[in-house]
């Protein structure tokens, strides 16, 4: 992956914010410094709300896109403006975003050819640079700790009184093995024969007792067989567990309706950002009812979308719905009535596309 090049000067005070993405100036105390980790939010927020400028909605006309590319450029600016004190751990340090807003500015002056490939390079480095200020910001002792750790569990284990012991049959061998040592009293003490005689009839009498305990064990393991099959059928079964979709626990009852209509309460209560947010798990819940994906923890919304991509109809439509969703929860684009209208119409026409 490359990258443009950049002038780096350090503060030596400043180890956490070393990076060769960023221009080090001497304090200026020209306004209230703010925390790293508020730094670092603001940095998540800008690569957010940048990468949906990647995607275009199918009902988004040129003039709603330049509108769109506009009002997120100012967003972004104003988020990180060219020069800003942060707080670190010992010293405040300023900041030069100046190549950020340089880089914007640039956007919005090339072709609509060239803005694609500007445009990742920008996601690119503003990345790097998040990745970078939050490498700076672990403790420096967590490493150590868990080597620390490791070694310490690994000496535990070691001890005698932790040693591995060999298994032990199972209930069923231990029965097995105290059958046939029953067993083996009734049998017959084997007699070696005179000078080439056989006797016969003893050697029946061995075959006819091996066969009648081969039919009582194979009896015996039948019974056990069918009283353990029984016992698994009888289980209950596991109650339903809360969900977790794109952060937000779920109650076992949740369904997409009462998800929905929570949505429509937050629409005439004026929050249309939450009210988005509230609908499109709606939406990943109504598909998970339907099997058509699979609701995880981990999973984010891409992910989901990726799972229906084998339904193109359902694909374009929940294509739709994901772009406002990331538009105006992740990004800095403010909701509006309209915004809550389409998405409110697309919800509807995704639940109706046949599989």
């Amino acid at each position: 992956m490359l990258m443009p090049d950049s002038r780096i000067t350090t503060n030596r005070h400043c180890r956490w914010l070393l990076t060769t993405l960023l221009l080090l100036l001497p304090i200026t105390a020209k306004a209230e410094p703010i925390p790293a980790a508020h730094y670092q939010k603001n940095l998540e927020r800008a690569i957010t709300a940048l990468d949906t400028l990647q995607q275009t909605d199918e009902t988004e006309t040129a003039y709603g896109y330049e509108q769109r590319l506009d009002q997120t450029i100012a967003a972004v600016q104003e988020a990180l403006p060219e020069h800003q004190d942060v707080q670190g751990s010992d010293e405040v340090c300023n900041v030069d975003n100046s190549w950020l807003h340089g880089a914007l500015k640039n956007l919005k002056s090339v072709s609509t050819e060239q803005r694609p490939e500007k445009l990742t390079q920008i996601i690119e480095r503003l990345r790097a640079l998040e990745e970078r200020v939050a490498y700076e910001r672990r403790p420096a002792t967590t490493a150590d700790n868990k080597a620390e750790k490791q070694q310490k569990l690994e000496s535990i284990l070691a001890r005698p009184e932790y040693a591995t012991e060999a298994k032990t049959p199972s209930a069923l061998a231990r029965l097995i093995q105290d059958f046939i040592r029953w067993l083996q009293q009734f049998l017959p003490t084997p007699v070696q024969p005179q000078s080439g005689r056989a006797s016969g009839t003893s050697v029946v009498v061995q075959v006819l007792v091996v066969l009648l305990a081969l039919l009582v064990l194979f009896y015996v393991v039948r019974i056990l067989m069918a009283r353990m099959g029984g016992r698994r059928r009888k289980r209950k079964p596991a109650k339903s567990k809360a969900r977790i979709v794109l952060g937000e626990q779920l109650k076992p009852e949740d369904t997409a309706t009462d998800l929905l209509s929570e949505a429509e309460a937050l629409a005439r209560a004026g929050d249309l950002r939450a009210a988005i947010r509230k609908g499109y798990i709606a939406l990943l819940v109504e598909l998970g009812d339907r099997k058509l994906i699979t609701l995880q923890q981990h999973k984010t919304n891409r992910d989901y979308l990726n799972s229906v991509r084998s339904i193109p109809l359902l694909h374009s439509r929940m294509g739709a719905l994901t772009d406002s969703f990331e538009r105006h929860w992740y990004g800095f684009i403010e909701a509006t009535d309209n915004d809550w209208r389409n998405f409110r119409s697309r919800y509807q026409a995704a639940l109706q596309t046949q599989n």
